[in-house]
């Protein structure tokens, strides 16, 4: 086994004023015997090609230095030739809380219920999703929507939709975690934890970077880039040759306004609007209600959208199916305003923390957070709902779960003031 021998503290590059990507990504990385900043790795992976190649010959991953033994690291190849590391599968709750690789026990995300195992498969060579919804149809033969073996396994689904696609990412790319020592986190940095982990996942058998696109953060310097890149993207939509095609886009809702034939979707450091009719919209709404309730933005919500999208004939976006998901102003999801406003006073408070999430399984039960700055961890509750049945039977249950395994719970009605939340005085 190669040992880390030589220290490399990264290259250093221009970044726009008040963003840096070290901020959220510090941790080091043993590769091919070098020890490299994670976040330089990640940025720059291109000019340690050859530390990848040493690293997959002599010892067949990458290590994790977050503890001592070092833990392993998948090394991922895209299509393109760039080069990644990755959690080993299975061992994320082995790394420390701070980690960015580190990842909640399988036990505490909806995933684990809600898929078997064709619907999301991971090995050396990146991670194969079964979507549920074809993205190319063809103009020859019957109509098709739904890929083959979406049926479901006992309760267990055989494909993933929207809204476990859109949990998936957010999950996989650990923006479900907050830790005190990330300082901060903004579009900049989500958009690039996000580009990697979709650099070696494949949708429907296609390459992620294909179907899929992460709208990029706004760059004044250079913003015909983004807009080169986006014109790239559109035009993979719409017919060609004997078939249709449709894709993916992944970014944060700014507005939503009325129009004529439905309504108008701006997003976040993209021109191009996307538009939906009005029986999509109060669909999406009613299923999402969360995400689009006043109530989030006196909280400095945020909203984070995934749209399935077409191009119609004048050549606009037109969005086919969308998942919505409130987020905090760190990008934290959350289920409710009441959610964002204890995930705000979680990070206030200096608290580690994860956000578990039920992906397309919505009768998971999960805590509403979980504390991950104490051992064992701690889970905090949010109650705000009263007088439901079916609310207080869950509320119940957990409760009941919490008292048999001796777990340190934090609980807050709504209607109540909200508990002190600083470890030191808990």
């Amino acid at each position: 086994m190669a040992l880390c021998e030589e220290a490399d503290e990264g290259i250093s590059t221009a970044e726009p004023a008040g963003v840096t990507m070290a901020s959220e990504a510090d941790g080091y990385v043993c590769l091919g015997g070098r020890t490299v900043v994670l976040s330089q790795l990640r940025e720059h992976a291109d000019e340690y090609a050859s530390s990848f190649t040493r690293a997959k010959a002599e010892v067949g991953h990458a290590q994790c230095l977050c503890r001592t033994p070092a833990l392993r690291l998948v090394i991922r190849c895209s299509r393109a030739g760039r080069y990644h590391v990755a959690g080993w599968p299975g061992e994320g709750e082995h790394h420390e809380a701070d980690c960015p690789f580190y990842k909640l026990p399988p036990g505490l995300s909806g995933r684990r219920d809600a898929y078997s195992v064709d619907a999301i498969r991971e090995g050396e060579t990146g991670v194969s999703i079964r979507f549920d919804t074809a993205l190319a149809r063809s103009l020859t033969g019957a109509p098709r929507t739904r890929a083959p073996g979406e049926q479901r396994e006992g309760r267990a689904r055989r494909t993933v939709g929207l809204l476990g696609l859109l949990h998936w990412l957010w999950e996989e790319s650990q923006l479900t975690a907050w830790h005190p020592r990330w300082r901060r986190r903004n579009w900049w940095i989500c958009h690039a934890r996000l580009l990697e982990q979709a650099e070696g996942c494949f949708i429907n058998q296609a390459p992620a970077a294909e179907v899929l696109h992460i709208v990029p953060p706004f760059r004044p310097a250079s913003p015909e880039q983004s807009a080169t890149a986006f014109e790239v993207f559109k035009n993979r939509l719409g017919r060609h040759g004997l078939k249709e095609h449709r894709r993916l886009i992944l970014g944060e809702i700014k507005a939503r306004t009325s129009t004529k034939y439905g309504v108008r979707y701006a997003l976040a450091h993209q021109r191009v609007p996307l538009f939906a009719s009005a029986a999509l919209d109060e669909r999406v709404r009613r299923s999402y209600r969360s995400a689009f309730a006043h109530a989030g933005t006196e909280q400095d919500a945020r909203r984070v959208g995934l749209f399935l999208v077409d191009l119609s004939p004048r050549g606009n976006l037109t969005v086919v199916d969308m998942a919505a998901m409130l987020v905090t102003r760190l990008y934290i999801p959350a289920d409710s305003s009441h959610e964002v406003a204890m995930g705000t006073a979680l990070a206030d408070s200096g608290r580690a923390f994860v956000k578990p999430l039920r992906y397309d399984g919505t009768a998971a039960v999960l805590p509403d957070f979980v504390l991950t700055d104490v051992t064992p961890h701690a889970y905090v509750e949010v109650y705000g709902i009263h007088g439901r049945e079916s609310y207080e039977r869950r509320k119940s249950t957990k409760q009941a779960y919490y008292q048999r395994q001796g777990a340190t719970l934090i609980e807050w009605d709504v209607t109540q003031k909200m508990p002190d939340l600083v470890a030191s005085r808990l």
